[in-house]
């Protein structure tokens, strides 16, 4: 039987995480989401300066889950992407971003409801603004990639179905100290900020950009993506 350690921050001591309870507008959709990095799911679980929080720890069966992996070499960037312009409020400005969006969705989004488990970056503020910087064409799909990789952010495993969270085991907590774990998170995100700044300051004249995609009608499946 195999299993994998799995570790969800919060304010809260989770022992029983519910099917179905939760936002709709995460990342990944309605789903617990998690980390295999227990430093990281402290950091996650300091979200008020005041407050200490919980890494609760869990043990998972992932014999019979199928699982998507957004990271995968069979999946780009723009896959993600899509997968958060489906769910996040994902708010543009422009013609050319709404449509940018729209386009994303139709053309590159992985039906993440149809898996027990998603694995991909989680889209924190930092991250979010990336996105954004994409679809209204200000960064090229090299320049995101690269910053979202630099940025050290974390990936997130997402359990999505009724089946995933059976397998799913509690087996203690870790406490997240307020007056560590605050800052260390507050320090993670400003460094991607700051990787993220620097990389937009480039002009990568040979990139493909958003206006590009639209423009050619690039698809999932063009060489120029990998």
């Amino acid at each position: 039987m195999a299993e994998m350690t799995l570790y969800h921050g919060s304010l809260d001591l989770i022992k029983k995480p519910v099917f179905g309870y939760g936002k709709t507008n995460n990342d990944y959709g309605l789903g617990f989401y998690c980390t295999q990095n227990l430093e990281l799911a402290k950091e996650w679980a300091a979200q008020d300066p005041e407050k200490d929080g919980w890494a609760n720890e869990y043990s998972i069966e992932i014999d019979g889950l199928t699982s998507l992996n957004l990271n995968g070499s069979e999946y780009t960037i723009l896959n993600w992407l899509s997968v958060l312009a489906k769910y996040r409020d994902f708010r543009v400005s422009t013609p050319l971003a709404r449509h940018g969006k729209d386009y994303l969705i139709e053309n590159f989004y992985v039906p993440v409801e149809n898996y027990d488990m998603i694995v991909g970056y989680r889209a924190d503020d930092s991250y979010f603004s990336f996105a954004r910087a994409f679809v209204n064409n200000e960064i090229s799909i090299a320049q995101l990639a690269k910053a979202m990789k630099l940025g050290k952010l974390g990936e997130q495993y997402v359990l999505k179905s009724q089946k995933a969270f059976e397998k799913l085991h509690f087996k203690k907590t870790h406490k997240s100290p307020a007056d560590e774990y605050f800052s260390k998170r507050k320090d993670r995100n400003e460094n991607a900020n700051l990787v993220f700044r620097k990389e937009a300051e480039n002009v990568d004249l040979d990139g493909i950009f958003m206006r590009d995609i639209l423009r050619e009608k690039i698809k999932n499946d063009d060489e120029r993506l990998r």
